[in-house]
């Protein structure tokens, strides 16, 4: 009955250390580390989710294991008037088998739950689903965004944007100060709360849209057309990047990613319909015909994709 006592005292004593230790944690610290908070997208929330459960396991097991190689320096060290080699073990069955099953429960156990989570993140929004439809065109070294129409839905659409590369600001001397005019850089605009499908394509080479914030990306492939599906949860003004080296300004293929309240989303649409960018800017856009002379494969997506 004693030794019941002992361990319920001690399973509390743990429990209130861990609940004092984890209530001094920082958002970022709950968050693994990961950019970004919890509740900017769902995507973001469940990979952060695996991220961060992922390094309890690991760590608990590395506090286990680190605690054996005290122990076992601690108690097994050579003493005074000891000499030669300390007796060795051998073939050790239950210790042999505890080093072959727990990498293999470790292995298989990450395994499932990382194929559980990306079967999840490639999902797609059926026609029927999908509230907003997006197609984003990589090309050297910006972004173009189609917001395309989709059918029976209240969020506004058959507009497109077109960006330009990033510029760096200079100063009077016409030197770069290593800052980048963010005004002026490519802007994707997503309503809060939708569900939204992203189509990648590719003008020129191979590119990948990342958005750190979501923790997710997809390579934009030339030829080949990449989906994902996402709900943007937290409104707010996000910074996305290439994370593919496509060449000379990769570091300057940079983007803004502006999630807004439904209002605003139509509003922006208005304002691009306004400016006489109806309909979509598709292949044809390539660099062939927007820099001749300079030539590139010609790239033609599957419509049906």
């Amino acid at each position: 009955m004693r030794k019941n006592h002992r361990k319920i005292a001690a399973s509390l004593a743990f429990a209130a250390l861990a609940s004092v230790t984890l209530a001094g944690c920082t958002a970022q610290e709950l968050n693994g580390y990961m950019p970004g908070e919890p509740g900017t997208s769902d995507l973001g929330d469940m990979i952060s989710t695996f991220w961060v459960n992922s390094w309890v396991v690991l760590l608990a097991l590395g506090i286990f294991v680190w605690g054996l190689i005290i122990w076992a320096t601690v108690v097994y060290r050579r003493r005074k008037n000891e000499t030669g080699m300390p007796r060795q073990i051998r073939y050790h069955m239950p210790i042999e088998m505890l080093f072959t099953i727990v990498p293999i429960i470790l292995v298989a156990g990450f395994f499932a739950f990382t194929a559980r989570d990306q079967a999840i993140a490639e999902e797609v929004y059926t026609e029927g689903e999908m509230d907003v439809h997006i197609e984003v065109y990589g090309k050297q070294w910006a972004w173009d965004f189609n917001y395309l129409p989709v059918e029976g839905s209240e969020y506004d659409g058959d507009v497109y944007y077109q960006g330009v590369q990033a510029e760096e600001v200079r100063d009077e001397n016409g030197d770069t100060t290593g800052e980048i005019n963010e005004d002026e850089l490519p802007t994707l605009y997503l309503p809060v709360g939708a569900q939204v499908t992203i189509d990648l394509k590719s003008r020129d080479v191979a590119h990948s849209f990342w958005v750190p914030e979501f923790h997710y990306k997809e390579d934009t492939i030339p030829g080949k057309t990449n989906h994902f599906s996402m709900v943007a949860e937290r409104e707010g003004t996000y910074i996305g990047k290439c994370a593919e080296l496509c060449g000379e300004y990769h570091s300057m293929m940079l983007f803004k990613v502006e999630v807004v309240s439904q209002a605003e989303y139509n509003e922006y649409i208005q304002s691009l319909r306004d400016e006489g960018n109806t309909g979509a800017v598709g292949d044809e856009a390539n660099r062939n015909n927007q820099n001749p002379g300079t030539k590139v494969p010609v790239i033609e997506h599957d419509q049906a994709e």
